[in-house]
């Protein structure tokens, strides 16, 4: 799993970005996608996520995480199989926001390192197609999410 990261904020430490790579190689082989899938981590702040925001989904607020995958199908497009190891694939983009993930391990009283991995997972199982709309979606993706954190070895 090749992950391209990019820090607008130029506050995120080295040690976090190694953990993100080392949890998004392992969801990804949890997932089954092949090695040569290819992942954007950009961490911005909430200025810059708001205005993705607004211009994407039309919500002029700032969130904490963004994903916008590239495996999503037009209209008479195919799909790709990002299960065969010898296609390079383009998983596409997740952005996060750094001031978010600060309020939001404050509020939930853990580590920033803890919500900043999860984050980018949240992010990477939306790029594979997992949403959280519907209840019943929402159960499995965020099972999904509880399962490969401690899978890992990051908890609450």
């Amino acid at each position: 799993m090749y992950i391209d990261f990019h820090d607008e904020t130029n506050s995120v430490e080295s040690d976090y970005i190694d953990l993100i790579q080392r949890l998004i190689t392992f969801a990804a082989k949890e997932e089954g996608v092949t090695p040569q899938g290819e992942v954007s981590i950009n961490f911005v702040t909430n200025k810059e996520i708001q205005e993705l925001n607004r211009n994407y989904r039309q919500k002029n607020s700032p969130t904490d995480v963004l994903s916008f995958p590239m495996q999503e199908l037009g209209e008479g497009e195919e799909e790709i199989n990002i299960l065969d190891e010898n296609l390079p694939v383009l998983l596409g983009d997740i952005v996060i926001s750094v001031d978010r993930a600060k309020e939001q391990a404050k509020e939930y009283d853990h580590s920033l390192e803890r919500e900043l991995a999860f984050l980018a997972l949240h992010g990477f199982l939306h790029l594979l197609g997992y949403d959280h709309i519907a209840k019943v979606d929402e159960k499995v993706m965020f099972a999904k999410q509880e399962k490969i954190l401690g899978a890992f070895g990051i908890e609450r």
